[in-house]
């Protein structure tokens, strides 16, 4: 039973809105609260009650991987392998942090504080503050983590994840890119960051490679290394291949469900190498890779309009028709698939015609300074030589194919003539356009399902253009410059993916689909509003009423999923 109830302090009247019950066989009070004067009650009743002011928080993005966090036992798992005294926040939590960070809006160690405080994070860490979270604690903590510890972390977590998120491991994406630095020239603290092919074209700068194999089931991160920036792809894949290939070891001992003859690697050309497919070979790996053309010729200059095409049924790969041979490649006899995507032929043949018509107008203006020049109309400057005109010709015609398809001649003077080879334009687009070759040990499998799994490698590489993301990539800013910053700072930059993957993967589990940006935006749109009231009572604190910021149809759904509840309210 409820009830208003009254009271007289010092000759004025207060309210009270309690509930009765029976207790012990007697009607008591279970509860009540205060609700001031009379005049206090009609004015709230009239909307008068004004907060004194307002907080808002970052809420939905910050909470939903934190949680994601603790049900993956991140913290624990740091703790366990570099324990310290307890005394307020812990290794895991600082390495915690920083990954929640990184997936959000990354911001240096200096920045740290301003940013978790807009945070509810702060609920999840009472014992956080200005000075533990200062740009040195952070880096005194990331010291206590040696540098082979870090991958021994990183291990234990996706070991227990795997095990726990039943993640498919039949389908693995390899790939390696860089990530250049500031870092000084004449640093030498640090060795892992050197000059060397950036694919950025920020050649000019120390950069940072990083491996990584992901899985197609979720794109969850599976291993990863952080090495030189000077090392080619295809001279770091054998160690990656024996590296990984040791985690599989300890994976399928941790659990049996996973044997690592089940998993089929997946990489690009650039890592192709007589020794590095050997090497798959002795660890009896699985793989599926592509060939380059130019170095099977006989297959490339099949046209793409013979009989043996069977055009693929599968959704996603209705525009490409296949056939598969055999042929001995690195040694062995291998199973090929020759593919012809009517749309990547499309996409070749505009850029081919692109191409063409750049090289054109340059060698038209090249052809026309050497004839004025020959009749006397430029006398200054250096005098052309058929070696310097040939090396220009070849400048200009760098680009795939353009030296086949456009034929030039030199003639004393030397003058410059060129025309445009038709025929073999038109036997390019009949052979080499729109054609792969993919490689695989799978002989079992049909057509259609080597050729999908080969495109799956599209997710390591949406992983890797996510990192690079200047707002909401997971690896900038780097303002680290030793070795050992540099692996822990990579550590939690792949904790930081983990937990993008693991909640976006709950969410399409759940039957929505929503691209992993989309998920990412729309969490992070759910701000918590705290209004804060001054209380009328002498000794108490302000009353706190907490508020969810308006949400659509999408955001509600996703409240639910990762069961997110705002601060109780406390007065």
């Amino acid at each position: 039973m409820e009830r208003l109830e009254s009271k007289k302090v010092n000759g004025h009247t207060y309210y009270y809105y309690s509930k009765w019950g029976w207790k012990n066989g007697k009607c008591r009070r279970l509860w009540q609260k205060y609700l001031g004067k009379l005049e206090r009650i009609v004015k709230a009743c009239d909307g008068g009650l004004a907060p004194s002011y307002a907080e808002v928080f970052q809420f939905g993005l910050p909470t939903a991987l934190w949680l994601e966090g603790k049900r993956q036992n991140i913290i624990r798992e740091i703790d366990k392998l570099c324990p310290k005294r307890h005394q307020r926040m812990s290794i895991g939590d600082y390495i915690t942090v920083a990954a929640v960070n990184r997936a959000i809006s990354p911001v240096s160690k200096q920045s740290m504080w301003d940013w978790f405080v807009k945070t509810t994070l702060r609920r999840f860490l009472p014992d956080a503050s200005k000075a533990g979270l200062s740009s040195q604690r952070f880096w005194d903590h990331m010291d206590a983590v040696p540098e082979d510890t870090a991958q021994t972390v990183w291990q234990n977590i996706i070991t227990a994840t795997l095990a726990r998120e039943k993640i498919d491991l039949s389908h693995i994406s390899y790939d390696g890119t860089n990530f250049y630095t500031f870092i000084s020239t004449f640093n030498t603290r640090c060795t892992v960051a050197r000059q060397g092919k950036n694919k950025q074209g920020r050649g000019n700068l120390r950069q940072v490679s990083y491996g990584l194999f992901c899985s197609r089931d979720g794109q969850i991160p599976l291993f990863y290394d952080v090495y030189e920036g000077n090392c080619a792809d295809a001279s770091q894949f054998p160690l990656m291949i024996d590296r990984f290939h040791e985690f599989l070891k300890a994976l399928s001992k941790t659990d049996s469900s996973t044997p690592k003859t089940d998993v089929t690697i997946i990489f690009d050309k650039g890592n192709n190498s007589a020794d590095n497919i050997a090497l798959i070979d002795k660890h009896e790996l699985h793989f599926i890779g592509a060939l380059k053309l130019g170095e099977h010729k006989e297959l490339a200059l099949i046209s793409n309009k013979d009989k043996r095409f069977v055009p693929c049924e599968k959704p996603g790969l209705e525009s490409i028709k296949s056939f598969s041979v055999e042929k001995v490649v690195y040694g062995q006899k291998r199973h090929l698939i020759i593919s012809y995507n009517q749309k990547l032929f499309h996409t070749q043949l505009l850029t081919v015609h692109n191409d063409i018509e750049k090289a054109l107008q340059s060698l038209s203006e090249l052809k026309q300074r050497l004839a004025d020049r020959a009749n006397g109309l430029i006398k200054g400057g250096r005098a052309p030589t058929e070696s310097s005109v040939n090396k220009r010709c070849k400048e200009i015609l760098k680009r795939p194919y353009l030296e086949s398809i456009i034929c030039k001649t030199l003639k004393p003077g030397p003058l410059l003539d060129y025309s445009l080879d038709t025929e073999e334009l038109a036997k390019l687009s009949d052979s080499y356009l729109g054609k792969s070759i993919i490689i695989t040990t799978r002989k079992a499998w049909q057509n259609e399902d080597i050729i999908e799994a080969y495109h799956s490698q599209y997710v390591i590489e949406h992983i890797f253009r996510s990192m690079k993301d200047r707002n909401t990539g997971s690896w900038w800013p780097l303002f680290h410059w030793t070795d050992q910053k540099i692996q822990i700072h990579g550590l939690y930059c792949t904790i930081a993916v983990l937990l993008r993957a693991l909640i976006h993967r709950r969410v399409t589990q759940s039957g929505v689909t929503i691209s992993p940006k989309r998920l990412l935006e729309e969490l992070s749109e759910i701000k918590e509003v705290v209004n804060l009231y001054k209380n009328t009572r002498r000794g108490k604190k302000e009353k706190r009423h907490t508020v969810l910021t308006k949400m659509n149809e999408i955001q509600e759904h996703l409240v639910k999923i990762f069961d997110l509840k705002p601060q109780s309210d406390t007065s």
